[in-house]
């Protein structure tokens, strides 16, 4: 075994390791923040992020077409398509919740949990009809911007694209923005008093309803700029992209404790530290008998270990009980 190159690569798969980690914890704030209301499973969030990934590729196809993109700087371009991928997804998300939770609120859990299971194989057709029919095509590729492909070499083994940078930096201001919102504003006290007690909060004056469309549309608005993310950093998108990052960040979700926004973001990012690390260093331990493929196993049972262990997650949130 080569332990210098086990050592020489740590700093890269490292970096990986957080990108992904990120990623994760975006759309691992929608389920979370939708949980802490509601203690409901939005099983269609990961069609959600699907949907903002596939309005920021058709924005910037339009773009591209038109010639704007060479005509302005891509960090605002970006910006732009970040923020409508945002907003379509959000809007997606109240939607959803409007048509198809909201007539099932009280009714037995179950039922919403099926309610979302087929939300989730509407969209994904709903998706690829639309796809079909305006391009004839739903493998769709994210255009490249020279600007954001450019990268930094720091050591002979550690190097960093500017779209990296850029997912990382975007990344952290809205899980800075989002914690910030929810725990020192009035609308965040109001989130926090829905999800605490709803016929409490109703007395109170708050509206009900329209908080819960308020936690769908930032939830839906995360899953959304994540969809973005995703698309410029790993380029290819389908009308099925969504489930296995979805089917992670819900599992970073329950690790870092259900219910729980900083739990969200401590448990994408050790999911994606494990998964990095699985991939990287698996062929390198066992001599070639278990490769990359083998690193969701990995990532898995870590997982099931935890929860053994501390079954509430890593930050512990306690579940109310109710009468």
């Amino acid at each position: 075994m080569d332990f210098e190159l086990l050592i020489g690569i740590f700093p890269q798969v490292f970096l990986d390791g957080l990108i992904l980690g990120f990623m994760y914890a975006l759309i691992a704030l929608g389920y979370t923040m939708v949980y802490g209301v509601l203690e409901f499973i939005n099983f269609a969030h990961s069609e959600i992020f699907v949907v903002g990934a596939f309005v920021g590729v058709e924005i910037l196809l339009t773009f591209q077409a038109a010639g704007l993109l060479e005509l302005f700087s891509p960090f605002l371009v970006l910006l732009v398509v970040l923020l409508l991928g945002m907003l379509a997804s959000g809007l997606l998300a109240v939607t959803v919740e409007r048509v198809a939770y909201r007539p099932l609120r009280g009714a037995p859990r179950l039922i919403p949990l099926i309610s979302a299971i087929g939300v989730s194989f509407f969209l994904q057709d709903a998706v690829r009809l639309v796809e079909s029919v305006w391009r004839n095509a739903f493998n769709l590729v994210y255009p490249t911007m020279d600007t954001l492909n450019i990268r930094f070499s720091f050591t002979e083994t550690i190097d960093v694209s500017v779209k990296s940078l850029v997912v990382i930096v975007a990344s952290l201001l809205m899980l800075w923005g989002l914690h910030a919102l929810v725990n020192r504003t009035r609308i965040g006290t109001a989130i926090r008093a829905v999800a605490e007690d709803q016929a409490a909060a109703s007395l109170m004056g708050i509206s009900v309803n329209r908080i819960i469309s308020l936690t769908f549309l930032i939830g839906g608005a995360m899953g959304g700029a994540a969809g973005v993310l995703f698309g410029v950093q790993y380029s290819l998108i389908n009308p099925y992209t969504g489930f296995i990052p979805g089917l992670k960040a819900f599992t970073a979700a329950v690790l870092g404790g259900i219910g729980n926004i900083p739990g969200a973001m401590l448990g994408g990012l050790v999911l994606g530290l494990l998964e990095a690390f699985a991939a990287s260093y698996l062929s390198l331990l066992t001599g070639g008998a278990f490769g990359a493929e083998y690193k969701d196993i990995f990532a898995f049972s870590i997982l099931i270990l935890i929860l053994i262990f501390r079954p509430k997650g890593l930050l512990g949130e306690v579940v109310r009980e109710r009468a």
